[in-house]
């Protein structure tokens, strides 16, 4: 009897550039801003952080089904993939050629994939900044086509970046994804151990998980870890270009569900389920 070894591209596994290369159709991946700008934090030196040279930022463009495309992607491995003034800015400016693009008849779509705790707390202001431009961004590309998001793992989506990816036309995950506004150590660290146990790994990922995000509708898809059927879907989504209701605009329904939430108890994963079945956001039942 043979071993057959697994036929898989682990799309988690690659760093962010891997990630962007692997996205982007064949021999058209070009970096802006590469490492040889130098174009790092100033402010990781004064903490004795020694800063990389990207700030922890990819931004490429290239093409993606023969169409203009810009890819950013955030390298979880460099401070938790935290956003500060440099990487932020290269994210809302990349955002902001591809609207360019648009307005000028060039149909440019962007793709997100994010890794990332949130704001970088060394930076916090400035990152804050960044992050609130990230937003305005998306929002103006979201009228010429679709924004798409992609979290795989391991840090997962937090903080105002998970503003950012719930404002994508498409969200997509990994099983092995978290998506959340606060990271499991800061809800431990606000709330107390016995609200929020960030140790508790099937707790996490019950609550904030990708297929429990996808149960909930909070995403769009929840694909195995590999690298060929996560650019299938994204394709998939590109050659849709159809509008769809966005989470962001389902704002009355949103907080109609939140009022059913029962605040003396702490919800099971099930029972968060539950609460958005009745009707999903952009769901006419």
């Amino acid at each position: 009897m043979t071993n057959t070894p697994i036929q898989r591209d682990s799309f988690i596994e690659r760093d962010a550039r891997r990630r962007a290369l692997a996205l982007l159709d064949p021999g058209t991946f070009r970096e802006l801003v590469d490492p040889f700008e130098r174009l790092s934090s100033p402010w990781l030196p004064r903490q004795g952080i020694v800063a990389q040279a990207d700030d922890g930022v990819v931004v490429a463009r290239g093409t993606l089904d023969s169409q203009p495309a810009v890819v950013l992607a955030i390298e979880g491995a460099f401070q938790g993939g935290s956003m500060g003034e440099v990487s932020g800015a290269k994210i809302a400016g990349a955002l902001e050629l591809a609207a360019e693009d648009n307005r000028r008849g060039i149909p440019t779509r962007a793709v997100i994939v994010f890794e990332t705790g949130g704001v970088r707390l060394q930076e916090a202001n400035l990152g804050l900044a960044a992050i609130a431009e990230i937003h305005a961004a998306i929002h103006e590309l979201r009228t010429f086509g679709p924004v798409i998001g992609i979290s795989a793992g391991v840090v997962g989506c937090f903080g105002g970046m998970s503003i950012a990816a719930g404002m994508c036309s498409h969200l997509l995950v990994t099983r092995e994804a978290r998506l959340g506004l606060n990271g499991p150590s800061v809800i431990e660290q606000e709330a107390g151990i016995e609200e929020y146990d960030s140790r508790d790994r099937p707790f996490i990922w019950g609550l904030t998980g990708g297929e429990q995000r996808q149960a909930t509708g909070l995403v769009d898809a929840c694909l195995d870890d590999d690298t060929t059927a996560i650019r299938a879907q994204v394709l998939a989504w590109l050659r849709a270009d159809a509008r769809t209701p966005q989470r962001s605009e389902q704002i009355e329904y949103y907080l109609e569900r939140l009022m059913h939430v029962d605040v003396t108890n702490q919800p099971s994963p099930e029972d968060v389920r539950v609460l958005y079945a009745p009707a999903r956001a952009g769901d006419p039942s």
